[in-house]
């Protein structure tokens, strides 16, 4: 729940829009991983999973100032973190060859980043 201090902060417009960001990064990567299929989009899928590290970290700063400082819920701190060190075992794992893993774990992702846009944008 969103609370009234929490919506009047900006520290909820913040993890607005770092979710929705990682979230279009995390599609990306599910664009590009399909490009690959047919020959094409490797360059890009790589340089893909840097973004969506990046935004994972953005993500993960914006929700613990909305968790600590906003007296926002913590849970999205740690779906976060979480969401991360995902992003971190799905690079590992796509470089290393382990398809078999890789993609459902990308699909995993893909489902965190969503439920986090959702819960943000929730009345």
């Amino acid at each position: 729940m969103v609370t009234q201090v929490v919506q009047r902060s900006g520290y909820l417009t913040a993890f607005r829009a770092a979710a929705l960001l990682n979230a279009a990064a995390v599609l990306f990567q599910a664009v590009t991983a399909g490009q690959m299929l047919g020959g094409a989009g490797a360059g890009m899928h790589g340089a893909g999973s840097g973004a969506v590290h990046v935004l994972g970290l953005v993500l993960l700063v914006t929700a613990v100032l909305l968790w600590r400082p906003g007296r926002g819920a913590g849970w999205p701190a740690l779906v976060s973190l979480a969401a991360l060190l995902l992003g971190f075992v799905q690079t590992m794992l796509g470089g290393s060859g382990q398809v078999l893993v890789h993609v459902p774990l990308g699909a995993a992702l893909f489902g965190v980043s969503v439920w986090l846009v959702t819960w943000s944008w929730r009345p």
